[in-house]
C-alpha cells in the first residue's frame, strides 16, 4: 500500500525552526520504512506560507492522492500542514471521509485510532491558541515601542526621523507642517485626489524626497494616522 508524504517550508519557517524539506522528507521516509509501508510518494510546498490551503499547490495535490488511493498522509508536524484549527479539522474530515487516515509525527498523532483522533482535535486547537498569544505579545511589543518612540520599522513614518544612533525617533518639523496643512485642506473640505494634487503642485518631497509623488492612498493613510504618531 502507498503512503503519501507532504512537506512544506517558507522562509519565514525556515528561520524559526530550521526543519528543510530534507530533514522533513528523511522523517518521512524514516517512519515508512519502521512502518513497512512499501511507496512513499511526497508532495512539497517550497517557499509557501501556510496561511491559505488554496495557494498550496503540493497540499492539494497531496490531499487528492492520499483520498484516492485511501492511503495514509503523513507530516512532519501539524504546523507544517495548516495554520488554523478550521482547516487542520478540515483536511482531517476529508481524509477521514474518503477513508485516507492522517499521521503527525512531531506531535505522534496517528489518526487510525479514536484516541488519536482526540488528541489530534486537542493539539489543533492549542496550536491555534499559541500562534494567537505569539501574535498578541508581538503586537504589544510593538505598541509599546511605538509608544515609547522606538524604532519598530526600517523606515521612519513621515513626520519622523531616527536620531543618530538610529533607535529614537525625533520630530521632523518640516514633515509635521506638511501633515498640519493636509489635515487643513480636509477640514475646508479638499478631497484627498484634490490634497494630493496640491502638495504635487506645490512641490512638496514625500519621504523618499521625490517630487510629485503624492497619491490619494497616501494621503488617505497619513490622515487616518493619530496626530503625532
Amino acid at each position: 500500500m502507498v503512503a503519501i508524504g507532504y512537506c512544506r517550508v517558507s522562509t519565514e519557517g525556515q528561520a524559526e525552526d530550521g526543519v528543510s524539506l530534507d530533514a522533513q522528507r528523511a522523517k518521512l521516509e524514516a517512519w515508512a520504512a519502521l512502518n513497512d509501508e512499501p511507496e512513499l510518494l511526497v508532495f512539497v510546498d517550497a517557499g509557501l506560507s501556510g496561511s491559505s490551503m488554496a495557494q498550496r499547490p503540493g497540499l492539494k495535490d497531496a490531499l487528492d492522492a492520499a483520498c484516492k488511493k485511501k492511503a495514509v498522509l503523513v507530516v512532519f508536524s501539524l504546523s507544517r500542514l495548516a495554520r488554523s484549527t478550521k482547516d487542520t479539522l478540515a483536511i482531517s474530515d476529508r481524509l477521514s471521509k474518503a477513508g485516507a487516515e492522517l499521521v503527525s509525527l512531531s506531535e505522534r498523532i496517528d489518526t487510525t485510532s479514536a484516541s488519536g483522533k482526540m488528541i489530534f482535535r486537542l493539539l489543533a486547537v492549542l496550536n491555534e491558541f499559541e500562534r494567537d498569544q505569539v501574535s498578541e505579545r508581538t503586537m504589544s511589543a510593538m505598541a509599546h515601542m511605538r509608544k515609547t518612540g522606538r524604532r519598530i520599522s526600517r523606515f521612519a513614518p513621515y513626520g519622523w526621523d531616527f536620531d543618530a544612533a538610529g533607535e529614537l525617533l525625533v520630530v521632523n518639523r518640516a514633515e509635521q507642517r506638511v501633515l498640519q496643512r493636509m489635515r487643513k485642506f480636509r477640514s475646508e473640505g479638499m478631497t484627498l485626489r484634490q490634497i494630493a494634487a496640491a502638495l504635487n503642485e506645490r512641490g512638496v518631497p514625500t519621504k523618499q524626497g521625490g517630487e510629485g509623488g503624492w497619491s490619494p492612498k497616501v494621503v488617505r493613510s497619513l490622515l487616518l494616522r493619530p496626530p503625532n504618531k
